[in-house]
């Protein structure tokens, strides 16, 4: 990827962190029976989703501010954040059916 091409690398990072986090779903349904009795988790798929989906609009927020820094750009702003947001958004039905499946 060439730091020329700041979208493709922002959006192949946003991908890999949804295949990381997807590849740890079992293990987090694991933890909510294991401690169930304390979290009380009703919908323990959408819990798993809601915290898929955390982690990449975190994860993708301070790639983004890693690259802008890296890159003198400073923080990222709103707008960049939107599009964090927005390459997310576009792979919930894939990542909703891989979690609910």
């Amino acid at each position: 990827m060439s730091a020329a091409d700041p979208e493709k690398q922002l959006e192949a990072m946003v991908t890999q962190t949804v295949e990381l986090a997807i590849s740890q779903k079992d293990a987090y349904f694991q933890e909510i029976e294991a401690s169930n009795e304390i979290l009380k988790i009703k919908d323990p798929k959408e819990f798993v989703f809601g915290l898929i989906m955390g982690q990449i609009l975190g994860l993708g927020v301070a790639a983004l501010a890693q690259m802008k820094a890296a890159s003198g750009q400073g923080n990222p702003t709103p707008q960049d954040q939107m599009k964090v947001r927005d390459m997310a958004y576009k792979l919930v039905p894939q990542i909703r059916e891989r979690i609910f499946e």
